[in-house]
């Protein structure tokens, strides 16, 4: 399974969204959030690695921007840099349907290397679960946790208030190809809507954004998981927070803002796999 199989029309890229891509949250059909963030991390990073010293430059913050619904319909990506400096550069890059762009990207890399001298505190890594002994499930590429219940295969064991995560295994960006560490946090990133917003009724709001920020790249080719680590709501719009952790431990932070979306709510296990 992959998000979008590519094409080239014009000697230009065209992403041709396949099932996998297909949201929970329209009827008539929409890309879900994942794979528009990993089509534009994908975009973004091959910019940022063409540039000189690319080595020397970490993925810090990822910025999504979901301010259109986008169709199930062939899309394009462009990505351009907006400042390439000695310790920080900075790519953009925009998801474009019918020559109308639906969503946008930021990229912030930053220099590798600095030292410092005293010493900070940082939360402890035991706010995180245990990374899961299981696998999912036939095709599926999701694992679920709520507390109280602990990890399982099927989204259905959690319908709950309690505190949620969700565990991913890679999903190919483009089909037949496999995504970098990067392009695999920024994808599963969108999932935190899921996991700050998953209550009794389900998936009641939808996000309109998401900024995943990094300490450090996640383990390659692994899972990669998502745990809620704060949620306030008020008036319809709830915010959440969730660190992303891996094997070795926490590794990020993600922030989604999000709207309720009227009496539409969502099975947890369509708008994730």
């Amino acid at each position: 399974m992959s998000y979008f199989r590519a094409s080239t029309r014009d000697d230009r890229q065209v992403l041709v969204p396949m099932d996998w891509a297909r949201s929970g949250w329209a009827a008539n059909g929409q890309i879900r959030g994942t794979a528009i963030s990993g089509a534009l991390a994908m975009a973004a990073e091959s910019v940022a690695a063409g540039l000189e010293g690319a080595g020397m430059f970490r993925p810090v913050r990822w910025t999504l921007d979901l301010f259109r619904p986008a169709a199930m319909i062939p899309s394009t990506t462009y990505a351009t840099v907006v400042r390439s400096g000695r310790r920080l550069r900075l790519v953009d890059a925009v998801f474009v349907q019918e020559g109308a762009a639906v969503a946008r990207g930021s990229l912030l890399l930053l220099a590798v290397g600095g030292a410092a001298s005293g010493t900070t505190w940082i939360s402890p890594a035991s706010d995180v679960p245990p990374v899961p002994g299981l696998r999912p499930a036939g095709t599926e590429r999701t694992l679920f946790f709520s507390e109280g219940k602990g990890w399982t295969t099927d989204s259905a064991d959690h319908g709950n208030a309690a505190r949620k995560a969700t565990w991913h295994l890679p999903v190919p960006v483009i089909e037949g190809t496999l995504p970098s560490p990067f392009q695999h946090v920024a994808t599963i990133a969108d999932s935190s809507n899921l996991v700050t917003n998953w209550g009794t009724a389900g998936v009641e709001f939808i996000n309109a954004d998401l900024t995943l920020a990094l300490t450090r790249l996640p383990d390659e080719a692994a899972g990669i998981g998502l745990t809620a680590a704060q949620r306030t709501a008020g008036d319809g719009i709830a915010l959440g927070a969730t660190t992303v952790f891996d094997s070795r431990g926490p590794l990020g932070m993600v922030l989604v803002s999000t709207l309720a979306n009227g009496t539409h709510a969502v099975d947890p296990g369509a708008v994730v796999f």
